[in-house]
């Protein structure tokens, strides 16, 4: 049996993380492997806690530097769940014969809770401890695309704006520049089935 594998999925809004994600599943299922999709935020208390309030549904401050770290506070403590929690935690479930695909991890708490090289280095030591993924695939799209086609989402996240995109992406472009662990970025505009192909090749 091969080695169950935690594969992560990262990019803007509207990259296509979560297509891209359901299609691996089915990859697998169709190898005979087994998949799960687990993302972040997590299902678990503190995943909806981030839910609701990237959707306003939940109001802690209006100062967005304040926001963001409160932000950062609470996806290293989802995350610290997500990993490791006995019932559905990634290391569980790969224990379990599962590979685990993850639509976020800690590189977009980095890319999206960080404008200052203060607030980057914050992050990062608050995730210093959680493990790379066995592998990482980025789906990189221009802010443009982004915003056309989450424009008719019927509720809008606190994240999703011109501004905000654009620092994203290039906090993303920066952290993988860097990055020394098995990655592929792709570039996320093609069709959806060309970037399912490469990311199975890359497999």
């Amino acid at each position: 049996m091969s080695k169950k594998q935690f594969i992560v999925i990262e990019g803007i809004d509207g990259s296509g993380k979560s297509t891209q994600a359901e299609l691996l599943k089915n990859h697998f299922s169709n190898q005979a492997e087994k998949a799960v999709i687990s993302p972040e935020p997590s299902s678990g208390i503190i995943g909806n806690l981030i839910r609701q309030a990237l959707k306003n549904r939940i109001f802690f401050t209006a100062d967005k530097n304040l926001f963001d770290e409160q932000m950062a506070y609470l996806f290293a403590s989802d995350r610290h769940d997500h990993l490791y929690n006995d019932i559905d935690g990634v290391y569980k479930l790969i224990q379990d014969g599962f590979n685990v695909i993850s639509t976020r991890y800690y590189f977009s708490s980095l890319a999206y809770n960080s404008q200052t090289e203060e607030q980057f280095d914050f992050i990062s030591k608050l995730n210093h401890k959680f493990p790379p993924p066995d592998i990482t695939i980025y789906l990189d799209i221009p802010v443009e695309v982004s915003l056309e086609r989450t424009k008719n989402r019927s509720l809008k996240e606190i994240y999703e704006t011109k501004d905000k995109l654009t620092q994203v992406r290039t906090n993303y472009q920066q952290i993988f520049n860097k990055y020394t662990s098995k990655l592929l970025i792709i570039d996320g505009a093609k069709n959806r089935d060309i970037i399912h192909q490469e990311i199975i090749d890359f497999l």
